[in-house]
């Protein structure tokens, strides 16, 4: 058999016993463990090895569990609150789209009447309104950068 169907089982005997798989991986990996002494040696090797952990108990002191739960609690806050700020971001992101989307006509014809008014070639005035339509979206996406490397660094502080 070639590497990858072995790899595929390696991948379904741990997952089924961390995510679970479905009723038609399951079928394949029992079809395949049949046929192939090797993977079936892995499954009973991670059996044994899970029913040896589940044999073992060991007492925890109850104020490691509360600041376990405590941290737990904490970061799911901070994965929620991370959620809402890209929710915002995208939404922002779309309207800031659709705005300049609609504006672009209208600052073609600014910069186009400038052009004419100071008698400029259109390179220049062509150029001037790439950089003033791309100039809001440059500074908001390094200013959510400059914000993200803060964080990123007040974190690793905080470590």
């Amino acid at each position: 058999m070639n590497p990858e169907t072995h790899e595929r089982a390696r991948r379904l005997i741990d997952a089924r016993h961390v995510e679970g798989i479905s009723a038609q991986e399951r079928e394949w990996l029992e079809a395949h463990l049949a046929d192939c002494p090797a993977c079936e040696a892995k499954a009973r090797q991670t059996e044994r090895t899970l029913q040896v952990l589940r044999s073992n108990s060991f007492a925890v002191a109850p104020t490691v569990v509360s600041a376990t739960q405590a941290l737990v609690c904490q970061r799911a806050m901070e994965l929620r609150e991370n959620q809402m700020r890209m929710r915002t971001l995208w939404v922002s992101c779309g309207l800031s789209w659709v705005l300049g989307t609609a504006t672009a006509p209208l600052l073609w014809e600014a910069m186009a009447w400038l052009g004419r008014h100071f008698e400029l070639s259109p390179a220049i005035w062509i150029t001037g309104f790439a950089m003033c339509w791309i100039a809001p979206a440059t500074l908001v996406g390094g200013l959510v950068a400059w914000r993200q490397s803060r964080a990123a660094n007040s974190q690793a502080w905080q470590r």
